[in-house]
């Protein structure tokens, strides 16, 4: 697996990922791995994909949005907190290897769809590594570059083996690591990124 170090400009994050900082407390973003999904003068969107879901409170959420059979066993090991915004939304992020009509490519690998059809197709389709995204992370205009100027995030390029195969509790680390971050000696400190 390999994962490469970027650095940032005043560019596009899409399809980067962002590391929290290990001073970062936010109960949301503590420890979190955020795939960009769009980026610009307008802010940014991105989904938090490393902090995986597995409660039975999720079945009415499931049953709601998700008229799929038994949906909560579907997808109950792909299921993640994307982000404190629109909770009760989902979208699926998937490889590219599938499409559905109102899938939207963020790359050449990973595209994203709230296209309710597809989690039954994904289902079928065993091959096709997907999430199942509740919330995301958004941004207003100039906001993630002001986190990022206060050392609050670490940005890389990324793989879509990352993504979808690395296990979620360990991407938190990896990431950190493969960067040269030392997350023992810099737990509760903060500085530029």
């Amino acid at each position: 697996m390999t994962i490469v170090v970027l650095s940032w400009s005043m560019g596009s994050l899409k399809n980067q990922i962002l590391i929290s900082m290990p001073h970062m407390n936010d109960p949301f973003f503590s420890k979190s791995v955020v795939y960009i999904c769009e980026h610009g003068n307008s802010g940014a969107m991105g989904m938090i994909v490393n902090k995986n879901l597995d409660a039975p409170e999720l079945r009415e959420i499931f049953d709601k949005f998700f008229k799929v059979e038994k949906p909560f066993n579907i997808v109950k090991s792909n299921t993640f907190f994307g982000g404190p915004v629109l909770l009760e939304k989902g979208i699926i992020l998937h490889h590219s290897d599938y499409s559905s009509p109102k899938s939207i490519s963020i790359s050449k690998s990973v595209s994203l769809t709230s296209d309710k059809g597809a989690l039954e197709d994904l289902k079928r389709k065993e091959k096709v590594p997907f999430k199942l995204m509740l919330g995301h992370a958004g941004w207003s205009a100039g906001q993630l570059e002001r986190e990022i100027e206060n050392g609050d995030w670490l940005i890389q390029s990324t793989t879509s083996d990352f993504i979808f195969n690395l296990p979620p509790n360990q991407m938190w680390e990896y990431a950190a690591r493969s960067i040269g971050l030392d997350i023992d000696s810099s737990l509760g400190t903060s500085g530029q990124a």
